[in-house]
């Protein structure tokens, strides 16, 4: 949780600066709406005894002239809230957009403590209420304050004794209005956290259904929900009880105020201080403060509810970003894909080592296989190569230059990875392939070609222009797996990172995966992370990493003739040297 002071809306103002035209206007007319308050309390003044003489025509005048002041009023409410509500709903689009920018560059650790339950109602619940609280204050909140110092400025004209002793009142109120909107803050950021984790669930939930079903635990989950259900209800529940609270509070003080102000009011004409025109003046503007008084009381709770909202916000904008470019990166040009990791030491959280010492040279053109068990280090080497995170120490070099010297989006252009999972954007295969890049329809089908995808492609109702659903439901293990390959090697990448590419597939799916692999590796450095060792035989190159470390190197005929941890990983999936078949 980050500092209240973190969490105030006036660090948003500078925001506001590009919207300061409309906002100008907007306040103007801010101004004649709140002008005609004092006006119709002087009209409500005259009004009364009019009607207590029985004079209709001045009643009729009167009150044609209260119709008048009311249509300016409420013509210049819509133009202020037609001018303001537009600068609101940008603010809170560009806090949206800010955000997701930020979520883009952080540090992928960072990213992955974080539910995408979580993350998504931030971005959209969260914010959407911190644009709801902006409306609200330029709208209605600052036009209350006005009204309520026009109003009060008036009442002192009619009698300023009688206003001190109205006042006086007035702390009473800000105080309970106060505690209240602590109390609120702090339940609503509870309710809040119980929504961000129901919506967790919920992702788990639909994305697991397959599963869920298989082990029957239908019933476990129903449980876990309903819990999770009844906790987001307590918490919602606790903050509706503190409003429901304050309202009859605040509502009491405000009658037992009036009340006392009447009796005074009846003392001061008594005493000749103030006559019957001036008291109904000063009751009809005391009436006037309850509406902004109300309105400025549920604003404060939904300002403090929407605190609680920018504060998860402002938490996710004060995570670590991932390092940034040197001033001046060296550009590659006609990358070779030479990799080198020179002595490369990294942990996690800077007290114990994932890698030690890891010293590995990769020449262009080379197959290198990464081999050892799970959890050995393997994936932080591509992370590391990728510079999605730095090394402890050591150095690692592409082509000759330090990665660190490179631009981090050049360098991964050349870089090509196919994920262990593939991760499909919904849209056409066109796009999907294309994934952001700017590439021409024969550049798409070569890249198809290539990854071995053309002819299943051109096998669907739409061809390349075939819709790809959510998580690439309506698509084989094989076909997503092939299409991410025909990505990769769109931009004609370098170097080429598998990561355990054919895992997942059945041998019909994984022979089609395999010869677009074979295709796509050609005239490319690529780098294997493999836990079936039949798939890497033929690399120039296998490193065994085990416990962080580099623990032996060479072919699979080296390495299968030697005592050590590859021959005992070849064992046990039943893999033979290949001289002795």
């Amino acid at each position: 949780m980050i500092s209240q002071s973190d969490a105030e809306f006036r660090k948003l103002i500078p925001l506001l600066r590009p919207h300061l035209r409309k906002l100008l206007w907007g306040a103007l007319f801010m101004v004649i709406y709140v002008s005609c308050w004092p006006v119709l309390a002087w009209q409500a003044g005259l009004l009364i005894p009019a009607i207590g003489e029985g004079n209709l025509l001045t009643v009729i005048k009167i009150i044609f002239g209260a119709l008048f002041v009311f249509f300016i009023q409420k013509l210049s409410q819509f133009a202020q809230d037609t001018l303001l509500a537009d600068p609101a709903l940008r603010i809170s689009q560009d806090l949206r957009i800010k955000v997701f920018k930020k979520l883009q560059k952080i540090q992928l650790g960072a990213i992955e403590k974080l539910s995408t339950g979580d993350i998504t109602y931030r971005l959209t619940e969260d914010a959407d209420r911190v644009g709801e609280v902006i409306y609200k204050t330029i709208q209605d909140t600052t036009p209350s304050i006005l009204q309520l110092v026009a109003v009060f400025i008036y009442m002192v004209f009619i009698d300023w004794q009688l206003s001190i002793a109205t006042l006086l009142l007035a702390p009473l109120v800000t105080i309970l209005v106060s505690q209240f909107g602590a109390r609120v803050m702090f339940a609503a950021e509870r309710s809040q956290k119980q929504v961000s984790e129901l919506a967790a669930l919920l992702g788990e939930a639909i994305q697991g259904l397959p599963i869920i079903r298989a082990f029957a635990a239908e019933e476990w989950l129903q449980n876990r929900f309903d819990n999770e259900v009844e906790l987001h209800r307590r918490a919602r529940y606790k903050t509706l009880k503190l409003l429901a609270l304050q309202h009859p509070v605040v509502g009491f003080i405000e009658a037992t105020g009036i009340l006392a102000v009447l009796v005074i009011g009846a003392a001061r004409i008594q005493s000749g201080g103030l006559d019957g025109q001036g008291f109904s003046s000063y009751v009809a503007a005391l009436l006037m403060l309850i509406d902004p008084i109300s309105h400025l009381t549920t604003n404060f709770n939904e300002l403090k509810q929407g605190q609680a909202s920018l504060s998860r916000l402002r938490s996710i904008q004060l995570e670590p970003e991932e390092a940034k470019d040197i001033l001046t990166p060296i550009n590659l040009n006609d990358a070779k894909g030479e990799i080198s990791l020179r002595d490369v030491c990294f942990s996690y959280d800077n007290k114990i080592n994932v890698l030690n010492n890891i010293n590995i040279n990769i020449k262009k053109g080379q197959v290198v296989a990464l081999v050892g068990p799970s959890g050995s280090g393997k994936s932080t080497l591509l992370s590391l190569l990728l510079r999605f995170i730095r090394p402890k120490s050591g150095e690692i070099f592409f082509d000759g230059y330090e990665v660190s010297q490179i631009k981090s989006k050049e360098l991964r252009q050349q870089i090509a990875l196919v994920p262990q999972r593939t991760n499909l954007f919904s849209g056409s295969i066109s796009d999907v392939i294309k994934f952001g890049r700017t590439a021409s329809k024969d550049q798409v089908i070569n890249a198809s070609r290539i990854a071995n995808a053309h002819d299943f492609i051109m096998s669907m109702p739409d061809g390349y222009q075939s819709q790809v659903e959510e998580g690439g439901t309506n698509l084989s293990g094989g076909q997503l797996q092939r299409i991410a390959i025909a990505r990769a090697v769109l931009g004609n990448p370098s170097v080429l990172l598998l990561d355990e590419a054919t895992s997942a597939l059945d041998a019909d799916s994984e022979a089609a995966v395999q010869l677009a692999l074979s295709q796509a590796m050609k005239d490319r450095t690529v780098l294997v992370i493999a836990h079936r060792l039949s798939t890497v035989q033929e690399a120039d190159q296998i490193i065994v990493i085990d416990n962080g470390s580099i623990s032996d190197c060479g072919t699979h005929d080296e390495l299968i003739t030697r005592e050590g941890r590859y021959k005992e990983l070849c064992q046990k999936q039943f893999i033979r040297n290949s001289k002795s078949e």
